[in-house]
């Protein structure tokens, strides 16, 4: 019985520090390298990783010698998963007792995207600046939703716009419910026509997608059946309106991204749900209030962006939400 307890407890003396080290190390794919980023010696790295075998009782690292890089073995790649859980909670509690310790000053770093960044995010700013002079406000762009919950997760931003989820790791306020529309270009016959455009019909078009065919308008069509035929892809909002206004496609986006051009007509699209979009915060890192002076400002701001859709894409938005 006691034998079984010390096997199982044969972790327990582990510290942060090794399951940092161990991550930094497969990381860098260098002692030295790892020594260097957390400011130890190469000789303590060492004996950190060695510390960690000699409780886990099992080779962690395949170390090749030369220039070839530290690698992990399979027992290496199980405990690292658990490292890097464990670093990101650390990561997060120092967040989390900083922000506790600065109150209603100091900094709010917020996670954004492309099209929150360009037609939300200034506005807020402009009304938060005049009502929380005193707090800075740090933004940090990225490309989809798991990286922003990622540096949510890790305590290294404190709210992020994302697509409204069930992530039981985070909590999170409605902020704007974003229908999707097709871009068009403006001499076509669908732009002339001005009407609202079915998914069959969009499935029939030349498209310009995301990078992703997993996200957006594209993954909800092809996930009724649909085949689409996509001539182009691009993140980059800009360059895939410019495209549809040179005739080379059309586009289902959501209706935040859209920038006013006369090249390009804006059609109400039936039958898909709106993209809703969230502020989220990590659910063991309670806002500060100037954080949640922030959310107030953005729920507020989202609220009047909605009320400024034209009365046709508003209504294909209520259609949208009735089928999702």
């Amino acid at each position: 019985m006691d034998r079984s307890i010390k096997k199982h407890g044969r972790l327990a003396g582990v510290e942060i520090r090794h399951l940092v080290a161990l991550e930094t190390v497969v990381q860098t794919g260098s002692f030295a390298r790892a020594g260097i980023e957390l400011g130890y010696s190469q000789s303590a790295i060492s004996q950190q990783i060695a510390a960690l075998e000699h409780a886990a009782g099992l080779r962690l690292l395949v170390r090749p010698g030369g220039r070839k890089p530290v690698t992990p073995t399979d027992a290496g790649e199980r405990l690292l998963r658990h490292a890097r859980r464990a670093s990101a909670a650390m990561r997060s509690a120092e967040a989390d007792l900083n922000a506790l310790a600065v109150g209603d000053a100091g900094t709010v770093r917020v996670g954004t995207f492309q099209s929150v960044g360009v037609r939300l995010v200034p506005g807020a700013m402009r009304r938060y600046v005049e009502r929380w002079p005193d707090v800075e406000v740090r933004l940090l762009e990225a490309g989809y939703d798991e990286d922003l919950l990622t540096l949510l997760e890790r305590g290294e931003i404190d709210l992020a716009f994302v697509r409204e989820n069930e992530d039981p790791n985070f909590e999170q306020v409605a902020v704007l419910s974003d229908p999707y529309v097709l871009l068009a270009p403006a001499e076509s016959d669908l732009a002339r026509d001005g009407r609202t455009v079915r998914p069959r019909e969009i499935a029939r078009l030349p498209l310009i997608g995301y990078r992703r065919s997993t996200e957006g308008a594209e993954a909800l069509l092809r996930s009724r059946g649909l085949d689409l035929e996509v001539v182009f892809r691009s993140d980059e909002g800009g360059t895939v309106q410019g495209l549809v206004g040179a005739g080379i496609g059309y586009a289902v986006v959501p209706l935040l991204a859209v920038e006013t051009s006369s090249d390009v007509t804006v059609l109400a699209v039936s039958g898909l749900p709106p993209r809703r979009i969230a502020l989220a915060w990590h659910v063991d890192r309670a806002p500060t209030p100037a954080a949640q002076a922030f959310m107030e400002i953005v729920t507020e701001l989202g609220a009047e962006i909605e009320l400024g859709y034209a009365p046709d894409v508003r209504g294909t938005r209520s259609r949208g939400m009735a089928t999702s």
